[in-house]
Parts: structure tokens; C-alpha cells; sequence
């Protein structure tokens, strides 16, 4: 006879926190959100850490290059997703490792042989408005000059003015070396009144560029997540099929922590893919492994080695796996059997796994909860999918702007390793996620900071000032049906859609 497991399967809306005693110390600005990516020993610290306990999906439609430099910024990690070559992959990796903090590689590149209608057509598609003049035309040849906009005049320069003519040339540059620090690089740029640094190397290559607003913009990111070499820390995803080529190439791109990406992990086929790496890594190369919904599950990827363990099956809101093949369990019920299992492996072996909740996340006070369950940090897909730094299209759909969010067991993404058993065919047998849209919401940093906000000040209201206090304080109760109507606006007019009748 099938195994039964007691009581209901419960959704992250089931719950609420009851709030604990305050003290005085209890403000949010005294809250630590920093949390342990991969396992570590007793007494120990965790090797990697969040400043935040988020990271984003391992999807096409989420994690690219640009959103995990901007979620690095913040504290968070992404992974960069696995569904296409491994050497793409590797080089988005490599893409944002080059994003030294404060230190830029430049985007968008000139020759000198350009034309000034050509320069305005970049300008006008990337935004940038200095770029700099390379014998090659990359973002590592040799350093010729600068083109800002002060350089030219659109209504009196022609449109076939070739770019050496009105660049600024390199010797009228300021340039700092390669080995100056950010700091005095920084100190330069107020002493002699500039926008943008160029850094070169021995030979008069282009290095990077440091620009004046990017000092701002460290001040307000006190979280970023850096490694020892002042670069962005990001994850990559793999796949249980063609690791021994893949992992090679994220290793030496820079990956900071891999993770197999597989909508069912408790199987044999993760288990190969850890030992490989092992083999030929030891426990240099982190990598998490996932997913799994319940204690059974974490014990054997635990045991297996994975330096964290993802934990959902079907509660991603592009996800219809649990539709299709009826296999899943509802997300709170799925973490808190698990985090209680990560807590017993901890006792037993002394060995501290993190858990990472992945999916089912549809309001911000929904991560508080999973947070105070037992998650170690969040995995997040639509959440991050709303923003100017995912790569998808914003779009305008009846009049509110979008962006394009599909699944990676959609018919779009077809990324048929993620959801492979094994064998010899090579494709999807049928979906397991949708192709949609969320609402567009702006960038990154402002959804995050928001986002937070309320995280710490409900922490605040559980006299928890870390996420451990957080874990060892929360008190959770079931709601009723009735309890969620009750917790909304109710049995009011609300102004805003009276007034819209009255237009």
C-alpha cells in the first residue's frame, strides 16, 4: 500500500506569523539578512555567503549577465541558466566575473574609422553616451581615445564624420593603470573633474573604465557580494547530461557555485553528477543539487555531497508539472519537512546543509515566512523575471506595459535536460511550464529594497534580528478560508475604483 503522509499539503498563503516581544533594538536598520550558501562544518563558517537570502532561477527568461551583476549589487546571487551551449554559458560567467566592482568593461566599442551616424545609432540602442575608441573595435584593443557627447554636434557635424576627427585623442586622456586601486582611481576622478577613467594595461590596451556616477552607486550598495578580487560572485546551472563538458568550462570562466538543475533530484543521475565533480574537483567546486519535497529526499542528496539542497516541485507559477504528472507537494509543507531533516543531519553529523526554497513565492511577506519555516535564502523566478535587468522584451500588452517569462519545461524553452529520466532520447515529451507574462516592474534595486523592507520590519515584529533569531523565534499559525478574506480590504469602497467609475 502507498505511504500517506499525515495531515494536508499547505501553500505559503495558509500561514501567518504571530508577532513575538520587541525590544528597543528592534528597528530595522539593525536587521541582518546574511545567510550561509554552502555546507560548513560545526563551528565553522560557511565558505560562500549571501548579504540576502535570494537568488535567481536557473532560467532562460531570468538570469543573464546583466541581472546578476544588478542582483550582486544587492547582496543576492543569480545563476546563469543552463538550457543553451556550454560555452555561452561560459562566457556569460565570464561577462560578469569582468564586471569588477567600480572597474566597467566596456560594452559598446569604436574605431576610429566610424561614422558619427553610426556612433548616434549606438548610442541611441545602448544607452551609453562614452565610448571608447579601440584600434580593433573591442572592449580589449588598443586604446586610441574617447567619444562622449560633448565630442559632437548632431545639427552641425555631418553624419559621415569619421570618428578619429572628433574623438578625444589618447594622449589628452587621463588614464590610470591596471594595478591603481578602485580608491585612487576614484581620488583622480575628483581631482580632475571626470566622468570616466580609462584603465590600461602595459601594452595601452583597454582594461575597464571607472566612471564618476559609479561611486554613488557603491556608496548606497553596501551589500555587494564580491569575491577577493573586488568581482561580482555568480552561480551557473548544469545538468545531469553533458557535465563533463560543461563544468570544465564554467570552472575556468569563474564560477562561484554550480547547481544541477533538474525539476526531480532525488535520483541516482545527481548523484554521478556530484561524484564526478568530486573526483576531479574535491570540495573546491561548490555545487547545490535538487529539487526535493521531502526529508527522504535532503538526507540523499546530503549524503551524497551537495553543498545545498533546493527544495520545490511544481509551485512555480510557469510550472504545471503537478498538473501534468501529479507529482509535487505543497511548498510550506515541503520546507518545513525538510529544514527539519537539514536540522537532524546537522545534530547527527555536525554538518550544516543549507536549504534553499524554490518556488511559491507570490507576495513579498510570503519570504518572511520562508524564511522563519527554516530557508536558508529563496530561489526566485517570475519575482526577478518583472524587472529592466531580466533579458527578456518589456512589452505593451492593452495598454500595461510586460515582460516575457516562460518555463524552462515550456515549449519555448525546451530544455529537455532539466526534466530527463535517463535513456537515449533527447527532447520533451510533453511541457511542463507555460509561456507568459508578468507585470513589468522597473529595476531591480528599487523591487528589491522593497521588498526587503517589509522582510526586516515583520523580522522586527518577531524581535528577530537575524534569520537564525528569525528561525528560533518564529511562532506560525494555519489560517482559515475566512482569515484570508479577513486580512484584505473588506466590506469597503475603495476610493480607487469608484473614482474610476466616476471618470
Amino acid at each position: 500500500m502507498a505511504m500517506f503522509f499525515e495531515g494536508e499539503s499547505h501553500t505559503f498563503s495558509e500561514y501567518l506569523l504571530v508577532p513575538g516581544y520587541s525590544s528597543s533594538q528592534n528597528i530595522p536598520q539593525n536587521v541582518s539578512l546574511r545567510t550561509p550558501l554552502v555546507r560548513f562544518a560545526k563551528g565553522e563558517e560557511s565558505p560562500l555567503t549571501l548579504n540576502i537570502p535570494m537568488t535567481s532561477a536557473i532560467m532562460q527568461s531570468v538570469s543573464g549577465p546583466k541581472l546578476a551583476v544588478a542582483l550582486a549589487q544587492q547582496g543576492g546571487l543569480s545563476f546563469i541558466f543552463g538550457s543553451q551551449t556550454p560555452q555561452d554559458e561560459a562566457d556569460m560567467v565570464r561577462e560578469v566575473k569582468a564586471s569588477k566592482a567600480g572597474f566597467v568593461v566596456s560594452a559598446v566599442n569604436l574605431t576610429p574609422n566610424m561614422t558619427l551616424e553610426q556612433v548616434m545609432e549606438l548610442k541611441a540602442e545602448s544607452g551609453y553616451s562614452t565610448m571608447p575608441v579601440t584600434d580593433d573595435g573591442t572592449a580589449h584593443g588598443k586604446l586610441l581615445g574617447l567619444v562622449t557627447t560633448r565630442d559632437w554636434r548632431p545639427s552641425r557635424d555631418p553624419l559621415d564624420k569619421p570618428v578619429h576627427a572628433f574623438m578625444t585623442p589618447r594622449e589628452k586622456l587621463i588614464v590610470a593603470s591596471d594595478e591603481t586601486s578602485l580608491h585612487d582611481c576614484n581620488d583622480m576622478i575628483w581631482e580632475h573633474k571626470l566622468n570616466a577613467l580609462p584603465i590600461v594595461d602595459k601594452e595601452g590596451c583597454l582594461v575597464s573604465i571607472v566612471f564618476r556616477k559609479d561611486y554613488d552607486s557603491h556608496k548606497e550598495n553596501p551589500l555587494e557580494l564580491l569575491d577577493e578580487h573586488k568581482r561580482y560572485l555568480v552561480g551557473a546551472g548544469i545538468n545531469t547530461r553533458d557535465f563533463a563538458e560543461r563544468v570544465p568550462l564554467l570552472v575556468e570562466a569563474g564560477a562561484d557555485v554550480l547547481c544541477i538543475d533538474s525539476s526531480e533530484g532525488y535520483s541516482e543521475w545527481q548523484k554521478i553528477t556530484i561524484d564526478w565533480i568530486r573526483e576531479r574537483y574535491g570540495t573546491d567546486v561548490k555545487v547545490g543539487a535538487g529539487n526535493v519535497v521531502d526529508a527522504e529526499g535532503f538526507r540523499y542528496l546530503a549524503d551524497c555531497g551537495a553543498d545545498f539542497v533546493k527544495v520545490g516541485i511544481g509551485g512555480g507559477s510557469i510550472c504545471i508539472t503537478r498538473e501534468q504528472k501529479g507529482i509535487g507537494r505543497g511548498q510550506a509543507s515541503a520546507l518545513i519537512d525538510v529544514c527539519a531533516e537539514r536540522d537532524k543531519y546537522f545534530e547527527e553529523t555536525g554538518i550544516y546543509v543549507p536549504v534553499c526554497s524554490d518556488g511559491g513565492i507570490v507576495y513579498d511577506y510570503h519570504m518572511t515566512l520562508a524564511l522563519a519555516m527554516g530557508a536558508d535564502f529563496l530561489m526566485l523566478g517570475r519575482y526577478f523575471a518583472r524587472f529592466d535587468e531580466s533579458p527578456t522584451r518589456r512589452l505593451n500588452v492593452n495598454g500595461n506595459y510586460v515582460k516575457e517569462y516562460w518555463g524552462e519545461g515550456s515549449a519555448r524553452a525546451r530544455n529537455w535536460q532539466r526534466y530527463d529520466l535517463g535513456g537515449n532520447k533527447k527532447g520533451l515529451s510533453f511541457v511542463e511550464g507555460v509561456d507568459s507574462y508578468v507585470p513589468y516592474a522597473g529595476s531591480l534595486k528599487d523591487g528589491v529594497d522593497g521588498s526587503l523592507a517589509k522582510v526586516r520590519s515583520t523580522m522586527c515584529n518577531c524581535g528577530a534580528l537575524d534569520l537564525e533569531e528569525l528561525r528560533n523565534k518564529a511562532k506560525i499559525t494555519l489560517v482559515s478560508a475566512t482569515s484570508l478574506v479577513e486580512g484584505g480590504a473588506h466590506d469597503v469602497i475603495l476610493k480607487d475604483s469608484t473614482e474610476a467609475n466616476f471618470r
